[in-house]
């Protein structure tokens, strides 16, 4: 996924109609308001029906959370960034995350849209449940799910706070090198953006030590 220009200002239009074209955009907060009432019922419900001890459904939850880094990387490799010569699918990967490749500064679109996300949150929540009940454990999606969107909504916050920041620790500073010289460098590595244990275990990640620093291009990538 290459552009002969990176713009760092203004944001791709991906649909005529606008209408849709609203709907590709959100703010973080619509987001956060969204999941976290659905996090939280989610949990409630599943150490009040199931009757699960709280180190159980925390156990869970934490899981969620820790496959949510995994999803977020297969994701982000192999359907993101899916090379192919058909137009139409090239459309799709455009529409996904090519624009924002071309558009790195367009805060508007770095959260999934509410209506694609609840659709998409919807079908995961539902593949958990059956696997849950294929095992028979129903529980599990109650408390697996939770823990896995509260990855998403920290993935989320983190991809924006990349873009928006400089780093407010200095142990963080690998996590924003990592996402800038995916950008800017070699979009074939660093697909990690909340983690990049990822990256190491696949052999995708880049060599920090090795690589130069270019303030003014990390200066291009904030808003």
């Amino acid at each position: 996924m290459k552009f002969e220009k990176i713009h760092n200002k203004g944001q791709a239009r991906l649909f005529q109609n606008q209408y849709l074209e609203y709907l590709t955009k959100t703010h973080p907060l619509v987001i956060w308001g969204m999941y976290i009432p659905i996090i939280g019922y989610l949990l409630y419900f599943s150490y009040t029906h199931f009757n699960l001890p709280i180190l159980t459904v925390a156990g869970i939850f934490f899981a969620g959370i820790f496959f949510w880094s995994f999803f977020e990387y297969i994701m982000h490799r192999w359907i993101f960034h899916f090379a192919s010569e058909n137009e139409k699918v090239k459309r799709v990967v455009y529409v996904m995350h090519g624009n924002h490749h071309e558009y790195p500064r367009d805060k508007e679109r770095l959260f999934m849209p509410p209506v694609p996300s609840i659709i998409i949150a919807s079908i995961l929540f539902a593949i958990f449940y059956f696997i849950g009940f294929l095992v028979g454990a129903r529980f599990l999606a109650f408390s697996f799910f939770p823990g896995f969107m509260l990855g998403y909504l920290l993935y989320g916050t983190m991809h924006y706070a990349i873009h928006a920041w400089n780093p407010p620790f200095k142990w963080m500073k690998g996590l924003w090198r990592n996402h800038h010289l995916h950008h800017y460098k070699n979009t074939e590595q660093g697909f990690g953006v909340s983690s990049t244990l990822w990256d190491h275990v696949f052999g995708t990640g880049f060599n920090l030590k090795k690589e130069k620093e270019d303030k003014e291009k990390v200066k291009e990538l904030m808003f």
